[in-house]
């Protein structure tokens, strides 16, 4: 017999450790939400875990689809998977979206020069583009801005709070798949 709750804690350690670490192959997962009633799914950074309850967080361009979609429908889910231990993670979600508040300056103190020029970009995610542009200013194209340049992308900067609402994890072995969800403390078996 396997013990759900000691599975469950071990993939919470892995997550929280794949915050800081590069690494560890749940560092970047699948984030999926509804535009227009079909879903669109991207892979983001884990940035920040919180337990009880459990929230995941990750950084976005406040001018990308998936805000307009959080906005229409702020329910959505992600999936994260460990090719090397054979785990699925899946969570369903209630996103909210912070921007220019309280948790989004906390977030952007902690988010690198390199990344925040990401968020200087001067089109928007998905914007159409007569030719191909790197999307990054052009002088830091070989260099990171200084931390006064790179507050201008701070206007660009939003910082994503999942709530979980409930979680499927499945385990793959060659003698018998182990899955089961997580609803509030609940843990129970389901058929992989």
């Amino acid at each position: 017999m396997h013990n759900i709750k000691n599975i469950y804690k071990n993939e919470l350690a892995s997550l929280f450790d794949a915050v800081e670490n590069s690494k560890n192959l749940y560092h970047t997962f699948t984030f999926t939400s509804i535009n227009n009633n079909f879903p669109e799914s991207r892979t983001v950074v884990l940035r920040d875990l919180e337990l009880d309850p459990l929230k995941i967080y990750f950084n976005t361009d406040y001018r990308s689809p998936k805000i307009k979609e959080l906005i229409n429908n702020d329910l959505c889910s992600t999936l994260f998977y460990d090719q090397k231990r054979k785990v699925q993670l899946r969570f369903k979600c209630k996103a909210v979206i912070h921007y220019d508040n309280d948790m989004s300056k906390k977030a952007w103190k902690s988010t690198t020069l390199q990344s925040r020029k990401c968020y200087m970009a001067p089109y928007s995610p998905s914007e159409l583009l007569d030719d191909w542009h790197p999307n990054i200013p052009l002088e830091y194209l070989k260099k990171d801005p200084d931390e006064k340049h790179s507050q201008e992308g701070y206007a660009n900067f939003a910082h994503i709070e999942l709530i979980v609402l409930e979680a499927d994890v499945l385990e793959l072995h060659h003698d018998g798949h182990v899955r089961f969800k997580v609803k509030g403390d609940d843990l129970f078996y389901i058929s992989a």
